[in-house]
């Protein structure tokens, strides 16, 4: 099976995605369908040896539809911006055209209305017979030129049977303007009828002129909920500057390969990621990290695609290029992420793929009811007048419109605010979840400690400077391989201390090891070393360090104990204020640990978790999850490991930490670059504020159409006199879908 992502033209609302997700799912051999209103992309997979893409645009361009080819590709940017930008000039130059007209139209006809309502406003200075002749020359542009979509849609329920709001719209303005023809054409058919004079020129004239406004100013808007991938876009680089035969030459960044030599200058973006291997400086990694402060990188240091160089020069080796970088992999996931559908979608994808029916329905009744019963009341010329305003006035404004861009205009920018400060979601399902979460549970090494072990204490016991004895110890170390040695000898080299040849060096097993420097040999290990020496030293004192999860390394000569330096796994400095954090939004926090009780309790203490669960296998760490949700919890699981993967598998939501491995990455639903765990409070607090985002702008859908269909209908006019002029309805309608858009965007400016 083949997953493809494609940009899809010609949808104009949700029922739009609703009718495409049908067709495609009815054609063989595509497995599933996944159309997203809200960016305008369908997610296929589909097996590509039995069906193509082009089989699959053909079915969908019978209803009026169209893939966009090449939108799934992550690096042609031109893609992402072009059918936009096209599909927008092509509607600001409608908007620009029908607006004035619009405008015009609606003043003369208040002014008419009030003509005939009033007795202080005067009649229009033009003839009622000319007026209509320029109305009609200008309702047949507006519905024939401007409202082409919308015919389009009536062809399309005539021919397929199925409806959108195109269709809703066409079918009302189509109605008002073939009525308000036959009465103009011909007086005499009005006279046989019965029907009044009255034409819906301005009433075809003006919906549409408002609907297409909307449409202009709510695809402005829905521009701005992509702004996220578009300048993750921004930041890749075009070129490179490569070292080819000994010399600089620049070259098309496609044209990179694994192990080329680049030269970066000041203010040049890194155009692939990989390792330094000559200078050094200080990289600007905010556009990807979130991190305003730019981060040191010497020799060994590695270096990311779209981050900044600052001051310094330096060369790098190419170790990842194309779609490897992890540049490319973030806009791929926030891709996926924004194009992923929320559970909570399923409510409005339900209700839009039955709307527009029920809608059709209703609007033939309410026109079948005014002129059955309100003919017997008002007489046959007014309920028919009336009538037309109620059926397409209910066409108007039940435009599921406003339903349909609820939740994914909500995903698309939450999404989008995450990327920007590092919280990467894989998928819309991960950032509804979270919201829910009332436990958070954390690995120990590598989320709340750096997961390097680092020279915490030294205690020196002989009459040597702290200097020697680190160099003493860290030229022994420096022949090993353990972590520890490596922590040492790291911690010697950041100080300057230099290392001295060590000679007759050997490894005692289980104990440490033991060497010759100037001449004098030195034993450098455990307890159990220094005891077998028979040399005594302070157990108490070790002891003490020991239960607060530090590891001593014992330094001794045969006869006499020098001293020790003691190795931990440094808490993360973040780490404190985090938890206090989740504390704040009601959040549990456990530690699930697989180090011994009394080391993972001092962690714990010193951050404030609420819980601790040590000795914890690997296997039974996604057992330890389970259990916590059989208890009714909505666990999210915060790890770095490949023993994590099975437990963030397991949780409601995986969060990995960016500094992790690939497999728990990949086990996880949100990712956290740079492995800071404050980014997990930051992405709770996102999720809220996106689901309060997408609660309110599902209500003010919900509620539009309950309260504004019924009006239109004309259910209260016998009360109280209230029917919805189908020009209102239009204008209601647009601007519900520009308020949701709207609503959405304000995602944007919360602070997390």
């Amino acid at each position: 099976m083949t997953t493809q992502i494609l940009k899809v033209k010609g949808m104009h609302c949700a029922s739009c995605a609703s009718i495409i997700t049908k067709k495609l799912s009815s054609v063989p051999y595509i497995n599933s369908v996944s159309v997203n209103y809200g960016n305008e992309k369908a997610k296929i997979d589909y097996d590509e040896s039995r069906v193509s893409i082009d089989v699959m645009n053909k079915e969908i361009s019978e209803l009026g539809y169209s893939f966009v080819m090449g939108e799934n590709q992550v690096n042609a940017e031109h893609n992402h911006t072009a059918p936009k930008e096209n599909e927008l000039d092509e509607l600001k130059n409608k908007t620009e055209f029908i607006i004035p007209i619009t405008l015009v139209v609606f003043v003369l006809m208040m002014w008419d209305i009030l003509a005939r309502t009033t007795t202080w406003m005067p009649n229009l200075p033009i003839p009622m017979a000319l007026f209509n002749t320029i109305s009609m020359v200008l309702a047949t542009v507006a519905l024939f030129w401007v409202g082409k979509p919308y015919l389009l849609g009536v062809t399309r329920f005539i021919k397929h049977r199925v409806a959108n709001m195109d269709t809703l719209i066409g079918l009302g303005t189509l109605v008002a303007y073939t009525y308000s023809i036959l009465v103009t054409l011909s007086p005499s058919l009005g006279v046989l009828l019965r029907v009044p004079e009255y034409t819906y020129f301005d009433v075809t004239i003006v919906v549409i002129g408002f609907i297409t406004l909307g449409k202009y100013l709510e695809a402005r808007s829905k521009k701005k909920t992509g702004d996220a991938i578009e300048k993750l876009l921004n930041l890749q680089s075009k070129t490179a500057l490569v070292i080819r035969k000994g010399n600089e030459v620049e070259v098309k960044i496609d044209e990179v390969v694994h192990g080329d030599k680049i030269v970066i200058k000041p203010g040049s973006k890194i155009p692939v990621d990989g390792s330094i291997i000559e200078g050094g400086s200080f990289i600007d990694e905010s556009m990807i990290t979130g991190e305003p402060i730019p981060v040191e990188k010497n020799v060994g240091d590695s270096v990311v695609a779209g981050t900044i160089n600052t001051n310094g020069s330096f060369v790098f080796e190419a170790k990842k290029v194309g779609k490897e970088t992890l540049l490319s992999q973030i806009i791929k996931m926030v891709e996926d992420a924004q194009g992923s559908k929320a559970p909570i979608e399923a409510l409005a994808d339900r209700v839009s793929g039955i709307f527009v029916p029920i809608v059709l329905i209703i609007a033939f009744v309410s026109l079948v009811v005014w002129l059955s019963v309100g003919s017997q009341f008002i007489g046959f010329s007014q309920a028919l007048s009336l009538g037309i305003l109620s059926f397409v006035s209910v066409l108007v404004i039940a435009c599921p419109c406003a339903l349909g861009l609820a939740t994914p205009t909500a995903i698309i920018v939450g999404v989008g605010k995450g990327a920007r400060n590092g919280i990467l979601i894989k998928d819309a399902a991960s950032l509804e979840h979270l919201h829910k979460a009332d436990t958070v549970v954390v690995d120990k090494t590598g989320t709340i400690t750096i997961g390097k072990p680092s020279v915490v204490d030294i205690h020196n016991k002989s009459d040597l400077s702290d200097e020697s004895l680190i160099g003493i110890i860290a030229s022994l170390e420096n022949k090993s391989e353990h972590p520890i040695a490596h922590a040492i000898t790291q911690y010697a080299k950041s100080k300057n201390i230099s290392l001295k040849t060590a000679s007759d060096f050997s490894i005692i097993q289980g104990k440490g090891l033991k060497g010759v420097i100037e001449g004098k040999e030195y034993f450098v290990g455990n307890a159990k070393l220094i005891e077998v020496l028979g040399v005594s030293f302070d157990q108490k004192q070790l002891e003490k360090y020991t239960a607060q999860g530090k590891t001593p390394v014992l330094m001794s000569t045969k006869d006499t104990f020098l001293g020790f330096v003691m190795v931990a796994d440094e808490v993360k400095k973040e780490s404190k204020d985090a938890i206090a954090s989740l504390h704040k939004l009601g959040i549990k926090v456990i530690m699930l640990t697989g180090d011994d009780e009394k080391t993972a309790k001092y962690i714990a203490s010193q951050v404030g978790i609420d819980e601790v669960m040590a000795h914890v296998l690997p296997e039974d760490k996604m057992n330890k999850v389970k259990a916590l949700q059989d208890q009714g919890r909505i666990v999210a699981m915060a790890g770095d490991g490949v023993n994590d993967a099975p437990a963030l598998a397991q949780a409601n939501v995986g969060i990995a930490m960016g500094t992790g491995t690939d497999v728990a990455i990949e086990s996880a639903g949100i990712t956290l670059l740079h492995g800071d765990i404050s980014k997990l409070v930051k992405a709770i607090k996102l999720s809220r504020i996106t689901m309060r985002g997408i609660k309110q702008n599902l209500f003010w859908a919900f509620i539009y159409n309950i309260v504004g269909i019924p009006l239109a209908a004309g259910l209260f006019y016998p009360i109280f006199g209230w029917l919805l002029n189908p020009i209102f309805a239009g204008f209601a309608m647009a601007m519900s879908s520009v308020s949701v858009v709207s609503n959405s965007l304000r995602i944007k400016a919360k602070k997390l």
